[in-house]
């Protein structure tokens, strides 16, 4: 790892060379009340100033809706065409946070458990991750309690930490990294080995641990927990649509007479057909049974069998409920009294 200093003044003419190199850059854009990864092709539209983006930035290597392959009927025969594949370009994720690319992680090995996603592997590996630290937290962030911190690095290529208001430390994390850095080399000296990157960091308090959650859950199955946490859960799905690491779909076919595409798009565990079978049988027939699923997954099965934790504490779950559900605040009931 390199460790850097840029003057604050300076990020902007590294952005702009990033820009007007790399095919695509994804940094937040506000409009109206929220805030969203955007293609820009200039710097000044970026959003610094908020604590995180509304939704996350998973939909660069796993998008909301997109073609797995088009088919034609000719005849007696039909022909597969992948379309997707021409339209993969080299992207840079402009101030992620922490919490974002660490999501990268559990995506991954969601997408290559059995079978190794060629869609999702061919865009994660054309993305070069540029993340900030997090100097400020809200209500909703939990990253420490699950593993991560308001400077974690993993998933990220570069980190930046705002030290004071005129200078920024640079973290070139990889090979991806340096090759960013390098665009601007004259924005750049080396970082003196004193400066306190912690000191500069967002106080974000523990509240439980991963492993407390990972040992009451083999035991919660049947609780009564999941009843009384989700008798306001509406099924709505903004949870899974806004967080960075779920990972649920669905395939609908789009045909046309002879021809047609195969599509997959995002789906979510908490609606009522997710597991709806076509006889009619629902396995999880309650908003209970569907909130336990995805606390289960996320804390249970996930490290069980990925050896991974599918959450990083980013929060997004708890902003968008439109009911005000805090997962972090029922983790830590689970954590305590279970």
């Amino acid at each position: 790892m390199e460790r850097l200093i840029i003057k604050s003044d300076r990020i902007d003419t590294w952005l702009a060379k990033i820009i007007e190199t790399v095919p695509r850059v994804l940094a937040p854009v506000k409009t109206n009340e929220k805030t969203e990864f955007k293609e820009i092709k200039n710097t000044d539209c970026v959003a610094y100033d908020t604590i995180t983006t509304t939704s996350s930035v998973k939909s660069a290597a796993f998008p909301n809706t997109e073609t797995l392959f088009a088919y034609e009927k000719q005849g007696l025969e039909t022909k597969l065409y992948d379309v997707a594949e021409k339209n993969f370009l080299n992207t840079v994720i402009w101030r992620a946070r922490p919490c974002d690319a660490v999501g990268f992680g559990p995506l991954t090995k969601i997408f290559n458990w059995d079978y190794k996603d060629k869609l999702y592997n061919e865009r994660f590996s054309r993305l070069a991750v540029v993340s900030f630290a997090c100097n400020k937290a809200d209500k909703c962030c939990f990253c420490t309690s699950v593993g991560g911190g308001p400077g974690y690095t993993a998933g990220s290529d570069i980190m930046l930490t705002m030290i004071n208001d005129s200078e920024t430390l640079v973290e070139v994390l990889t090979d991806k990294g340096k090759k960013l850095t390098d665009l601007c080399k004259d924005c750049f000296i080396k970082a003196d080995d004193s400066i306190d990157k912690e000191a500069a960091l967002a106080n974000v308090p523990v509240r439980f641990t991963r492993e407390q959650i990972h040992e009451k859950l083999a035991k919660a199955f049947e609780s009564p927990v999941w009843k009384a946490q989700s008798e306001r859960c509406l099924g709505c799905g903004a949870c899974a649509f806004v967080c960075p690491t779920c990972a649920c779909f669905d395939i609908q076919e789009d045909a046309h007479g002879n021809h047609g595409r195969r599509v997959r798009c995002w789906d979510s565990c908490g609606f009522t057909l997710f597991t709806q079978h076509t006889s009619g049988y629902n396995p999880r027939p309650t908003q209970a049974t569907r909130w336990r699923q995805r606390v289960m997954h996320k804390f249970s099965y996930m490290p069980d069998r990925l050896d991974i934790y599918g959450c990083t504490g980013c929060g997004r779950c708890s902003r968008a409920c439109p009911v005000d559900m805090n997962i972090a605040e029922h983790l830590t009931n689970i954590a305590n009294n279970e």
